[in-house]
């Protein structure tokens, strides 16, 4: 429904439409007066020069005007106004060589000077044009008289009153009438089929209303927490955003754009240009992980492109890496109390055997042991995250028969809490990777990761090496997102690890690369101590 007090779109297309006749006829009339006057002077001073030239012609004209006088009874009132009959023109007049008006249909013009404006007819030669005397404006003809013996005797003149403004509007009021009553019908007729058309192609919605969905759209569009990206069957970009350009780092003139145009990851895309819906499809954008749900749009059942919807998982994925170190933890400390109670049901046992002095060496060696296996680690990595994270892989990693070493070569001192947590981040993921690729090894003397760890002044370099069957012809692609030697398609929720090690890696200004072999694969990780950062 429109508001009242505007008008529908049908009368605005209507009062356009009738807005646009009257100025085309306003110019039509204009054009058709401008045309009116050019045609009466052409075709009036052809007859107005005929008629002077044929007076200045005349016999009595030749005998008389060489001696008449204003205001004296002659024969050349009479054979003026004849002229002025045939030709119909407004006044007729004759003036002397002096230029005095000697005779003139009107009266009072006698004896007074003739006006001849820029005539030539006192030089000899014939004229016409236009003058602006008291009555008006004339369209006069001056042809001079030549007497007998060659001389100039006089002036023979012819004129027509030009017609007014008014009177050429009249003369073509009928026609204007015509047109205006045709061009109304036509541009009713015309405006009403338009805005049935357009209603149709607008849903029948009146401007305002589109005006204040457009708005209200951009509104919504601008306010949701979420991004949103919408593409055409072209893959290029018509809706985006604040919050999808912001999480994309997407330009201010993306709109418009092919998405290959843009700057954004190739899984990214991927992702965004495919052809079938998708969701909950986790992608890696700098350092955010970032949750896509793809849908197709549809208008009346016909493809016409996709949106996109973007949630920030970051600091959700955050949590679940502290959860699953936590639970690392815990696996680890389960394996721990589970081995200790087994520890002192053999101590129980022994005191009550009275085997004291069993029980002393029995102590003795499970403190040893411990301390050794700790001591493996802490004393070639004095970084207390790191060196946690490592006892804590090992001891899980013994649950599946998987032994987590620490080359002897290792040397490691205390880094700032940044590097600690990139550190943890390279060193963690590298390691579950390398876990994972053994743990399905039926020789056990192939269940092995070895990890090293070694820094000079201005970087770290961690290598963890394992025995397992390598990354075949896979390559470097290990690192790119969505790839997973367990889901080669890059399923949901797989494929992050190694390319978020490679991102933290670069991040330092350092990189990661892989060897792998029939005797298993090797990934070696360089990370800059300071913050000069690609």
């Amino acid at each position: 429904m429109t508001r009242r007090g505007k008008a529908s779109l049908a009368r605005q297309l209507l009062v356009l439409q009738l807005l646009i006749i009257l100025g085309v006829l306003t110019g039509v009339v204009a054009v058709s007066l401008a045309q009116s006057a050019q045609s009466f002077q052409r075709e009036e001073s052809r007859h107005a020069l005929s008629a002077a030239e044929t007076l200045a012609a005349n016999p009595t004209v030749h005998e008389l005007l060489p001696q008449a006088q204003p205001r004296l009874r002659s024969a050349l009132p009479v054979v003026a106004e004849s002229v002025r009959s045939v030709s119909g023109s407004s006044h007729v007049k004759l003036a002397d060589a002096n230029g005095t008006v000697v005779t003139s249909t009107d009266p009072d013009l006698v004896g007074q000077p003739l006006e001849l404006g820029g005539s030539t007819a006192l030089g000899g030669r014939a004229w016409t044009g236009l003058l602006d005397t008291a009555d008006g404006r004339t369209l006069e003809a001056h042809v001079p008289v030549i007497g007998p013996d060659g001389e100039l005797v006089g002036v023979a003149v012819v004129g027509q009153d030009y017609p007014s403004m008014w009177q050429r509007l009249q003369q073509a009021v009928p026609n204007l009438l015509v047109y205006l009553g045709v061009a109304t019908l036509v541009g009713a007729v015309g405006s009403l089929l338009l805005s049935r058309r357009v209603k149709r192609q607008t849903l029948g919605m009146e401007p305002r209303e589109i005006v204040e969905l457009a708005e209200h759209r951009d509104a919504m569009l601008h306010g949701l927490k979420e991004g949103v990206l919408a593409v055409d069957l072209e893959d290029r970009v018509t809706v985006v955003s604040d919050s999808a350009r912001r999480l994309l780092g997407l330009p201010d003139d993306a709109v418009g754009r092919h998405l290959d145009d843009l700057p954004i990851e190739p899984r990214l895309r991927q992702v965004l240009g495919e052809s079938q819906p998708g969701a909950d499809q986790l992608v890696l954008v700098g350092d955010r992980i970032l949750a896509l749900n793809r849908m197709p749009i549809l208008s009346r059942g016909t493809p016409i492109g996709s949106v996109t919807t973007l949630r920030d998982r970051t600091e959700l994925s955050a949590l679940e890496e502290e959860l699953g170190a936590s639970k690392t933890s815990s696996d680890a400390l389960r394996l721990h109390i589970h081995e200790f109670n087994n520890q002192l049901h053999t101590i129980s046992g022994l005191v009550q055997l009275g085997e004291y002095d069993e029980v002393v060496r029995f102590v003795e060696g499970l403190t040893v042991a411990q301390t050794r296996r700790q001591d493996e680690v802490t004393d070639r990595v004095a970084d207390p995250g790191l060196a946690a994270l490592l006892i804590a892989k090992s001891a899980v990693a013994e649950q599946i028969s998987v032994a987590v070493r620490v080359d002897a070569a290792s040397d490691l001192g205390r880094v700032d809490d940044e590097l600690s947590r990139d550190l943890t981040t390279v060193v963690g993921n590298l390691v579950d990777n390398a876990v994972e690729a053994v743990g399905g090894e039926a020789d056990h003397q192939r269940r092995v990761v070895t990890v090293l760890i070694t820094e000079t002044l201005d970087r770290v370099d961690v290598r963890v090496t394992d025995r397992g069957p390598g990354v075949g012809e896979a390559g470097d692609r290990v690192f790119e997102q969505g790839w997973s030697s367990k889901t080669p398609s890059g399923g949901p929720g797989r494929g992050f690890g190694l390319a978020l090690v490679r991102w933290t890696c670069r991040r330092r200004g350092g990189d990661v690369t892989v060897q792998s072999g029939p005797e298993g694969a090797t990934f070696t990780a360089e990370l800059r101590k300071e913050a000069g950062r690609t």
